[in-house]
C-alpha cells in the first residue's frame, strides 16, 4: 500500500517522534507500517523514509539505496559522494553520533519538501545505535552517502528538515539544479550563488 507523503508545513514533521517499546515494534500494526513504508519509498523513488513523513510520529525509518539508482549517476559522481548500494533495513529509536569533525557538502532533497534541493553540510562518518524490525539491538557505522541518509532520516525523527541545515543561498528547484548546478565546481557554485569565497 502506497502511503501519503506529508509535506513541509504539517505539524507532525516538526515534532520529536516517540520511541517504541519492543512489544510495539513486533506488533502487527508496526510490521504492516514497515512494509507500507518500503512500498512507498520505492514508489517515490527515494533512499529513505521516516515515519513522520507518512504522518506517524514514531522513531522509525526505513533506508535502501538500490543499485539501479546509483547506476543512473556518472561513475565519478557516485565515487565523489562515496555512494554504494545499501540493502533495505529499518532503524528504530536511533541514537546518532558523528565520528570525527570532518564534514562534506552535497545537494540534498527530501520527499517532504518536494521539488526543491539545497547544499547541506553533513558529517562524513557516523555511528548509530538502534533497534531493527525485530526489536534487536544493532550498531551501524556508516560513511559517505549512507551516513548522509542516516543523518537526514534521523533528523526527521527529531522534527528537523534539511532546510534547517542548508546553505540558504543554494536553495533551488530540482529543475534549476539539473540545469545549472548539478555539475558545477565549487568555484562555479560560489559564482552562481553570489557567495564570496570567504563566506562559502
Amino acid at each position: 500500500m502506497k502511503l501519503k507523503l506529508w509535506q513541509a508545513g504539517e505539524a507532525v514533521l516538526r515534532r520529536r517522534a516517540r520511541a517504541l517499546t519492543p512489544e510495539q515494534i513486533r506488533s502487527d500494526d508496526v510490521q504492516r507500517l514497515i512494509e507500507w513504508m518500503r512500498e512507498t519509498v520505492r514508489d517515490a523513488p527515494g533512499v529513505g523514509l521516516a515515519a513522520p513523513q507518512v504522518g506517524v510520529s514514531i522513531r522509525l525509518a526505513v533506508i535502501e539505496d538500490l543499485p539501479e539508482y546509483i547506476e543512473k549517476m556518472p561513475p565519478e559522481e557516485a565515487a565523489e559522494r562515496n555512494r554504494v548500494p545499501i540493502p533495505f533495513h529499518v532503524v528504530i529509536n536511533p541514537e546518532l553520533v558523528p565520528e570525527g569533525p570532518e564534514t562534506v557538502e552535497f545537494f540534498e532533497g527530501c520527499l517532504s519538501v518536494a521539488g526543491w534541493t539545497a547544499l547541506v553540510p553533513r558529517a562524513v562518518s557516523v555511528r548509530v545505535q538502534c533497534l531493527n524490525e525485530k526489536a534487536e539491538p544493532m550498531e551501524i557505522r556508516a560513511q559517505g552517502w549512507y551516513a548522509r541518509i542516516l543523518q537526514h532520516e534521523i533528523d526527521h525523527l527529531n522534527g528537523v528538515l534539511y532546510v534547517d541545515r542548508m546553505r540558504t543561498r543554494s536553495l533551488a528547484t530540482i529543475e534549476n539544479y539539473m540545469r545549472y548546478l548539478r555539475h558545477a565546481t565549487p568555484e562555479e557554485l560560489r559564482a552562481a550563488l553570489g557567495v564570496p569565497a570567504e563566506d562559502y
